[in-house]
C-alpha cells in the first residue's frame, strides 16, 4: 500500500480523493464501457496514473473520441497483420480518419483483394488473442536502436514529424513513445511508435470492422518521395454500426450522380474539354433549367431581389478581397485591357486596368 497522501481529482463535476497512482482502469473498473480517458481535455490511455487536480472523464466507445480510439487501434492490428505477411515491410504512418483508418506501407506490391482478404483474416486473429496495448515513453535514442530497420519511423525521429502527412498521431510534443502489442504470455507481439491512446486490449476492437481498398500514396505525400501502398479501413462501436455504415456507402454508389449522369444521358465529362468540365445533353439541359428556375423561384417568394455581377474584374478587387495574394497561382491569369498599337504593332497606349478571373 502507497504510503503517499491521497490526491484529488475533478471527475462528474465533484471533487473525489484517490490514491496517488491511481490509474484510469482502477477509477473506472465498475464501468466496463469505458475504453479511456480525457485527462484536462486530452485523450489518455486507461493504464496511466491520473495527476493529481486533474479534470477526468470517461471516454466511452460510442463517442467520437472513442471511435476514434477504436480506429487508431485498428490501424495497428491492420499493420501487425501485414508485417506478419511481410517481415521486410517498411512502416509508414497510420491515422484514424472520418469513418475509418489507413495505414501506408513501403516495400511492398500492389495490394490485391485476395491480400486484403487475407490480411483482414490475420486481424480477427489478433483481435481474438486480446493482445493488450502498453505504452511506454523512450528516447529519441531508444527509438532509433529499436527501429533501426525502419527508415521512415527514423526520419520521424529526426524531424520530430515536420511535413509528413498525419505524423502527429506518432510524434509531436511531450517526448517519444512506443506502444507494444503484448500477448497474454507477456511476449511482445509487435510494436510501433505512436502518441496513442488506444484501446486496453485488441479484443475491444469486435467484430465491427472491415478493410475497404488499397491505393497508391506517397511518402509524406510527395509525388517526388517513394510510392507507398495505402490500405484503409473502417471500425465501429458494433457489428450492427459496421452493417448500417456499408449499406450507407452501397446506397451513395447506387446514387452516384456521375454514373446516373451517364445512364441517363443528362451529362458527361469529355476529356479533350478538361477533367471536371461538365457538358449537359438535351435531357440534362433541360433539368438543370428546371432546378435552376425552382431556385429562382424560391428567391422570389422569399423576398430576394436577383443580380448579377461580371465574371472579371480588376485585379484591385482580388486583392481587396484577399484572394490575390494567396492565391493567384490557381486563378486564371491577369488579362490586359484597353491596350492600344500602331499599324507596326508597337504600344501606343498602356492598359488602364489589369483584370482578373476566379
Amino acid at each position: 500500500m502507497s504510503n503517499q497522501p491521497p490526491i484529488d481529482i475533478v471527475l462528474d463535476g465533484a471533487t473525489h480523493s484517490i490514491g496517488a497512482g491511481t490509474t484510469g482502469t482502477t477509477l473506472f473498473a465498475d464501468a466496463r464501457e469505458v475504453v479511456a480517458m480525457k485527462v484536462d481535455g486530452e485523450p489518455w490511455d486507461l493504464d496511466r496514473a491520473v495527476p493529481a487536480g486533474a479534470v477526468v472523464e470517461p471516454i466511452t466507445l460510442d463517442s467520437e473520441d472513442g471511435l476514434n480510439i477504436l480506429r487508431h487501434s485498428a490501424t495497428h492490428v491492420m499493420a501487425q497483420a501485414v508485417q506478419e505477411l511481410f517481415p521486410d515491410v517498411n512502416l509508414g504512418i497510420g491515422p484514424f480518419i472520418t469513418d475509418g483508418f489507413y495505414y501506408d506501407f513501403g516495400g511492398i506490391d500492389a495490394v490485391t483483394p485476395e491480400l486484403l482478404r487475407e490480411i483482414e483474416k490475420r486481424m480477427k486473429r489478433i483481435v481474438k488473442e486480446g493482445q493488450a496495448f502498453r505504452r511506454r515513453d523512450i528516447t529519441e535514442a531508444e527509438g532509433r536502436a529499436e527501429l533501426a530497420d525502419q527508415p521512415y519511423k527514423l526520419e520521424l525521429i529526426t524531424t520530430k514529424g515536420a511535413g509528413a502527412e498525419s505524423a502527429s498521431v506518432e510524434v509531436g510534443a511531450g517526448g517519444l513513445t512506443m506502444y507494444d502489442n503484448v500477448r497474454r504470455d507477456g511476449t511482445v507481439a509487435w510494436k510501433d511508435l505512436c502518441r496513442g491512446p488506444h484501446l486496453p486490449s485488441t479484443r475491444l476492437i469486435g467484430n465491427g470492422f472491415a478493410l475497404t481498398r488499397s491505393s497508391a500514396a506517397y511518402w509524406k505525400g510527395d509525388q517526388n518521395g517513394d510510392s507507398l501502398q495505402r490500405i484503409y479501413g473502417t471500425a465501429w462501436a458494433s457489428k450492427d454500426d459496421l452493417k448500417a455504415y456499408q449499406t450507407r456507402m452501397a446506397e451513395a454508389v447506387r446514387r452516384d450522380h456521375r454514373r446516373l449522369g451517364a445512364e441517363l444521358d443528362l451529362f458527361s465529362f469529355p476529356e479533350e474539354i478538361g477533367p471536371g468540365l461538365v457538358v449537359f445533353h438535351p435531357k440534362g439541359g433541360i433539368l438543370r433549367h428546371e432546378i435552376e428556375q425552382y431556385v429562382i423561384d424560391r428567391h422570389i417568394q422569399a423576398g430576394y431581389d436577383l443580380v448579377h455581377t461580371p465574371e472579371i474584374s480588376k485585379g484591385g478587387l482580388f486583392h481587396t478581397s484577399g484572394h490575390l495574394p494567396y492565391y493567384a497561382d490557381t486563378m486564371f491569369p491577369p488579362m490586359l485591357a484597353d491596350e492600344e498599337r500602331d499599324a507596326e504593332g508597337n504600344i501606343t497606349k498602356p492598359a488602364r486596368s489589369t483584370t482578373s478571373r476566379l
